[in-house]
């Protein structure tokens, strides 16, 4: 019985040896894609990242750190400027996919599967390392090519653009000017999570009643919403359809009967199957379009596109930015 209870041990001892190696290059995938993240987030807000700051964002001790940096250097997809690291261009093209990966996910786990904004971030990096290239492409199409991740980060092309960011914190929004919430950043955690139970999210239109040292008190027209500046700053906006105007472009549903536009493009807001919808309508960058047939109420409305007739609600037609044509 002894000798058995030996065996076993021996046996599965083996078994998990096996499995620990098996599991090593996965390992080692995931920390150099989560260091590539981290080094193209520094830079993308203009900041450089270090040893250190490195560290704290893979937890990982020093050594292993040094290990991981040295392996990228190795590879060529980073450079070191004294305490400072560097994405090389191999680095950052390696980095945007990864990113592009991370970011298309959160936006499936929050339109397709539902689960709740502040879950979403977790369920990505879970996902993220297993997807190949071409089944990020797949599902950058069936989620009808979205440009933004729900938390306002912008998504990195298939080309490997990606926009600049955007977006003023809340802490330096000017007293009494209305803005649109386009980013909420998601860490650190504990900030991010008061952001969500506050009730606020990408697209929601504020106002700023109250700046002071201690406190920021904004409304959305119905509800107040007090924050910390701590908390405040990890929140963005930028202004809303009435300096947009200014560029020439409107909403569909603004035009008048028989006002002639062409598409620049869907709200960043409008993502899921709604952009989907109207991508597959034909409501693409460039497509010429006209409001037409009305009902007595106004709402559907029928517009005419590409050769056919489309019956959209207001709320629809809003989400399609357009510029008009000179008459």
């Amino acid at each position: 019985m002894i000798n058995f209870l030996i065996l076993a041990l021996i046996a599965a001892t083996a078994a998990l040896l096996v499995w620990r190696r098996a599991q090593g290059p996965a390992r080692d995938r995931r920390q150099l894609e989560d260091a590539l993240k981290h080094l193209f987030d520094q830079e993308y807000r203009g900041r450089h990242a270090s040893v250190t700051s490195l560290a704290g964002a893979l937890r990982l001790n020093d050594a292993a750190i040094i290990a991981l940096a040295g392996r990228m250097q190795a590879q060529k997809l980073i450079v070191a400027r004294g305490q400072d690291l560097d994405l090389t261009p191999d680095g950052e093209r390696l980095a945007l996919q990864i990113v592009r990966a991370h970011r298309l996910l959160e936006r499936y786990f929050a339109d397709e599967a539902r689960l709740p904004i502040r879950d979403v971030h977790a369920a990505a990096e879970r996902k993220e390392h297993s997807l190949s290239p071409a089944d990020v492409d797949r599902l950058s199409v069936s989620l009808g090519h979205p440009t933004h991740d729900p938390h306002g980060d912008p998504i990195p092309t298939r080309e490997g653009t990606v926009a600049p960011a955007s977006g003023t914190p809340l802490t330096s929004w000017p007293a009494e000017q209305t803005g649109r919430v386009v980013h909420l950043e998601d860490e650190p955690e504990i900030s991010f999570a008061q952001i969500v139970a506050e009730g606020l999210h990408v697209g929601q239109i504020l106002r700023v009643i109250e700046s002071r040292p201690d406190r920021i008190v904004l409304t959305d027209g119905e509800n107040e919403f007090r924050l910390a500046p701590a908390v405040a700053a990890n929140v963005f906006l930028a202004a809303t359809d009435a300096t947009l105007a200014h560029t020439g472009v409107v909403r569909l549903s603004d035009l008048s009967k028989d006002d002639r536009a062409e598409v620049v493009g869907l709200d960043d807001a409008c993502q899921g199957f709604s952009r989907r919808r109207l991508m597959d309508l034909g409501f693409t960058e460039g497509a010429r379009v006209r409001p037409m047939l009305q009902t007595f109420a106004g709402d559907p409305r029928a517009y005419e596109i590409r050769g056919t007739l489309v019956a959209l609600r207001r709320e629809q037609a809003s989400q399609v930015l357009v510029r008009q044509e000179a008459s």
